[in-house]
């Protein structure tokens, strides 16, 4: 299994592309994200420039829009989702013959660059034809929908969007929780299975410590262990009615799917601060072997927050913390395909791009949006995805 360098790119729509693929025995996997141009005004027209964009990229990697299986827009102002969606079904659906049954998530997280109403990110696949079994599906309950993929004798599933109903916090956990676990049935698998989430809160300060009181109740009660990797953020879910929204990407397969937890010596375990999840996730799957960082920021051994009103040390230490991570399993920040960055105060981007390239953070997509990190004196928060080579393999 080899990384293929990245591309950055300004394609002829004007919006700014980058795209970073692996290739394994089953075939390829590339990670996207597209912004808008920069000259062109409006949710729409930019939608309409993102899905040309991201289309002629697939083209000309040999995949179309049956190829996506996730992508996710983050979006200025939910009230723009109308004409984003119609600019993503006339261009991904309708123009090009082909059904779009990717995994969505809409959510309202402003993009940093403050031109740009919204940004996507697009996880595709591209399966060899010759000797891959490859089979995608659509899995649906009450309402929510998921995409399996079968990968010869690996199973997939990525499910986005999933809402609870309740009248606070930890009433909708639970029952968001519980409509994930219904969709994994139908797929024929358990929550057990999942090895990765996102969390969407509208409400961050508020609601949640009554979210991490509902997750923690339902891993308790389903004997979940290890629990995934995670990231819980800021973000206004693109439903009115609805407080929270949940993602989760889940792998099961015969034999059983090789998970390590991942930790680091400059981080104390979420745990034992009353939050569920673990630093990060090391998963055999049969394509990769995938590292899944959960949302990572400045903290320190003991838990508590590091440099606190200080952005450029709250950067670093952020940026150490996810160094550290990676070396445990043997990986640099080379190995990184996709990260979301996100950032409290927008007037703090020229800073955090000054860190990312003071360490060597970059050449893969990785958007960067407002939003409010879990604590009050928390500036930003990263999460990514590396891919490594295991060696004999």
């Amino acid at each position: 299994m080899s990384v293929h360098s990245p591309c950055a790119s300004i394609d002829s729509h004007g919006c700014s592309v980058t795209l970073r693929q692996i290739e394994g025995p089953q075939g390829r996997e590339l990670f996207i994200s597209c912004q808008p141009p920069v000259d062109v005004a409006g949710a729409g027209r930019q939608a309409l420039a993102i899905y040309q964009a991201l289309l002629e990229t697939l083209r000309e990697e040999g995949g179309d829009a049956g190829s996506i299986i996730t992508d996710t827009v983050y979006l200025r102002d939910s009230v723009d989702i109308i004409a984003v969606r119609d600019a993503r079904e006339r261009i991904l659906c309708a123009d090009t013959g082909v059904v779009c049954t990717a995994a969505t998530t809409e959510i309202e997280q402003p993009p940093l660059n403050p031109e740009a109403c919204l940004e996507v990110s697009v996880y595709a696949i591209l399966p060899d034809d010759a000797g891959c079994d490859f089979r995608l599906d659509s899995v649906a309950c009450e309402g929510a929908r998921g995409v399996r993929v079968q990968l010869d004798n690996e199973v997939r599933l990525h499910a986005a969007g999933l809402c609870g109903i309740g009248a606070n916090a930890y009433e909708q956990t639970h029952s968001m929780l519980v409509l994930a676990e219904d969709l994994l049935r139908q797929a024929g698998m358990e929550f057990s299975d999942v090895v990765r989430t996102w969390i969407h809160l509208r409400e961050m300060e508020r609601d949640y410590a009554e979210f991490n009181r509902g997750r923690r109740e339902f891993f308790e009660a389903r004997h979940i262990a290890p629990v995934p990797a995670s990231t819980a953020i800021g973000g206004g879910p693109v439903a009115a009615g609805n407080d929270l929204c949940l993602g989760i990407y889940a792998v099961k397969a015969d034999p059983a799917v090789e998970r390590t937890v991942m930790s680091s010596p400059t981080l104390n375990e979420a745990m034992q601060y009353g939050a569920d999840f673990v630093r990060g996730m090391r998963v055999l799957e049969c394509n990769k072997e995938t590292l899944l960082i959960s949302g990572t920021a400045s903290v320190d051994e003991t838990g508590s927050t590091a440099h606190v009103g200080d952005f450029g040390g709250q950067a670093r230490r952020m940026l150490r913390n996810l160094s550290a991570l990676l070396e445990q399993q043997g990986a640099t920040f080379s190995d990184v395909v996709s990260a979301v960055t996100y950032v409290k105060h927008p007037s703090d981007a020229p800073e955090l791009r000054e860190r990312f390239k003071e360490a060597g953070f970059g050449g893969f997509p990785n958007v960067m949006v407002e939003a409010e990190v879990c604590r009050a004196n928390l500036l930003c928060e990263t999460e990514a995805m590396a891919v490594i080579d295991r060696p004999g393999r």
